[in-house]
């Protein structure tokens, strides 16, 4: 049974006439008459009867079109609620994000969805609950994490497939630069860049496959036609800046995303430096990911956002 139908055999009560069920939905008598008797095919028992020119309800037809006015009723207080919801900007909102982004964008995140709540600016109001997790997957499998989390922070290299737009919503947040990572007295950090061919005969510690610093290497080899020798496979960072900090090794780190961790002064700063390298795009893409639906919401719409001046002060800095 579909719900239009139901609802022309409930005014069909109402009003009398099929004339005036018409009239009152604005749609013609033929159309009303073909969606009762589409109806009548559903049911065994004869929904109406003549009565002179006019189509009237039988008892049956009376049941029917009163359980057609609860189904209305439930349908209006369900569109209520998911309107509710959609605009409900203290919804909660799930979040996940890879290492190097949740290391610098969580703590921003979080300090700013608070002072958000605390304001005492006009029009302050609700704000989402967040629940984050981190998830730090090779680059094809982010649009996958979309159907469990509202928002996913993803990262892919400029020579890498694109997002699958069909599928997913793309909002992007920054187009970030892998470095070269070198210990503060490595012959290497004396330079303000470096080529392929200068870091090539150094070893290295580097991510797994299917991540963007492999992709990197895979391009410097290419280039000098020299194999890299990698010695350490590590995806987290802060570990991979810790062992380039003994000098024995150098590294890829992102620009912007390593940054809290490197800078002067930071509790886990490892002496390390970072120098960029010329003659390759060691730029990566860094979006988030959505399911459309979900930006329906205004909470996720909320922390998009917010994600949004966190990233454009990271960069800034």
């Amino acid at each position: 049974m579909e719900l239009h139908q139901l609802q022309m055999l409930r005014e069909l009560g109402e009003l009398g006439s099929v004339k005036a069920v018409a009239d009152t939905l604005r749609v013609t008598p033929s159309a009303v008459s073909q969606q009762i008797s589409l109806l009548q095919r559903q049911v065994a028992t004869p929904l109406t009867r003549k009565d002179g020119r006019n189509l009237v309800l039988t008892e049956a037809g009376k049941v029917l079109a009163d359980a057609a006015a609860q189904v209305t009723d439930a349908m209006a207080a369900a569109r209520a609620a998911i309107g509710t919801y959609e605009h409900d900007a203290g919804g909660t909102v799930t979040l996940s994000g890879f290492h190097s982004a949740g290391q610098a964008l969580f703590a921003p995140l979080v300090r700013r969805l608070a002072g958000m709540r605390d304001s005492p600016a006009p029009g302050a109001g609700a704000v989402p609950a967040l629940r984050i997790s981190d998830e730090d997957v090779a680059q094809q499998d982010f649009p996958a994490l979309t159907a469990r989390y509202d928002l996913v922070l993803a990262h892919r290299m400029d020579h890498s497939p694109a997002w699958p737009e069909s599928r997913v919503r793309v909002i992007p947040l920054a187009h970030e630069p892998l470095d070269i990572a070198v210990a503060e007295d490595h012959p290497l950090a004396a330079k303000a860049s470096l080529s392929p061919s200068d870091v090539v005969a150094y070893p290295w510690v580097a991510s797994r496959s299917g991540y963007s610093p492999a992709d990197v290497l895979t391009a410097i080899g290419a280039v000098t036609s020299c194999p890299v020798n990698v010695v350490h496979r590590i995806n987290d960072y802060s570990a991979a800046a810790a062992l380039v900090s003994t000098g024995e090794l150098i590294g890829l780190l992102p620009r912007y995303t390593s940054s809290p961790a490197l800078a002067p002064g930071a509790a886990l700063n490892p002496g390390v430096v970072l120098r960029p390298l010329t003659g390759i795009n060691t730029r990566r893409r860094i979006d988030l990911l959505a399911r459309p639906e979900n930006l329906k919401r205004a909470s996720v719409m909320l922390v998009a956002q917010a994600l949004q001046e966190v990233m454009a002060e990271l960069t800034a800095q």
